[in-house]
C-alpha cells in the first residue's frame, strides 16, 4: 500500500491485479481508499484521483453530517437498538445472573450486579448481542450456501471497527462485527451474502456486483440502510 497526495488529500493507494480503478470514502472519518491496477502508472492514478475530487469531498461532506452516535453509559433511558428496533434501556441491579431481556413494549432489561460499572454493563450487552448474532447467522449461511453453491468452512463475530465483515477466502472463513446486531435482519443478511459472494469473485469488480444484483436485487437500497 502507498499514499498518494492531492493538494491536502491523503489517497490510500492498493495495486491488485484487476482491470479498473475502484475508489471508496470510509467511514467514519473519510479516508480515500483507491485499488489500482497492479501496473498502473502514478501519473494515471493522480489523473484519475484529480478528476474525483468534487466527488470525494461531496462525500466527505456527507460523512461529516451524519450524527455522531453517542458514547453509552448503560444507564437507563437510553435507547439501544437491537435488530434494527429501539430499546429504552431499564438497568435492573440483580444477585443473580447478569442477562438481557426484551418486552412488548419496546424495552430492553439489563440486568446487572449491583454496583456495576459501565464496562460491566457493556460487557453484558454486548455478550448478549454476539449470542443472538450466533443464533441468527446460521440460518441465513444455510440458505445462501444452496442458493449461491458455495461453501463456508468457519465463520465468527468480532468487534470491527471499519467493515461489516470480512472474507478470508483460502481459509473459506467469514468474520462478522458485532454491531450488526443492531442492524435490521436484512442488513445482516445482506452482509452475509456480500462475503459469501467473495468465494465466487475476490475483488469488488462488475463481476462481484453482477453477482450481488443477481442475488440481491434492492443490495443498494439496503446497503444505504446499513451504513445510514
Amino acid at each position: 500500500m502507498a499514499t498518494i497526495f492531492i493538494d491536502d488529500l491523503a489517497i490510500e493507494v492498493i495495486r491488485k491485479r484487476i482491470k479498473h480503478i475502484y475508489i471508496s470514502v470510509r467511514p467514519p472519518a473519510g479516508c480515500v481508499r483507491m485499488t489500482v491496477p497492479a501496473r498502473l502508472n502514478e501519473e494515471t492514478i493522480i489523473g484519475f484521483a484529480r478528476s474525483k475530487l468534487d466527488w470525494i469531498r461531496k462525500q466527505q461532506a456527507k460523512l461529516r453530517a451524519r450524527p455522531v452516535q453517542p458514547a453509552f453509559a448503560f444507564i437507563n433511558g437510553e435507547s439501544h437498538f437491537f435488530f434494527g428496533q429501539p430499546y429504552l434501556l431499564n438497568v435492573i441491579e440483580t444477585g443473580g445472573r447478569p442477562r438481557v431481556a426484551l418486552s412488548a413494549a419496546g424495552v430492553m432489561d439489563l440486568y446487572v450486579r449491583p454496583g456495576s460499572t459501565r464496562e460491566e454493563r457493556q460487557k453484558v450487552l454486548h455478550a448478549w448481542y454476539r449470542r443472538q448474532l450466533k443464533a441468527a447467522i446460521p440460518v441465513y449461511l444455510d440458505k445462501w450456501e444452496k442458493e449461491i453453491g458455495v461453501s463456508v468452512r468457519e465463520w465468527n463475530v468480532r468487534q470491527m471497527k471499519t467493515k461489516w465483515g470480512s472474507c478470508n477466502i483460502q481459509a473459506r472463513r467469514l468474520w462478522f462485527s458485532l454491531e450488526l446486531a443492531k442492524k435490521s435482519r436484512r442488513c445482516l443478511e445482506y452482509v452475509i451474502v456480500h462475503e459469501m459472494l467473495h468465494l465466487l469473485e475476490r475483488y469488488h469488480n462488475a463481476r462481484f456486483y453482477g453477482y450481488l444484483t443477481k442475488y440481491l436485487p434492492d443490495w443498494k437500497e439496503i446497503r444505504k440502510e446499513l451504513n445510514g
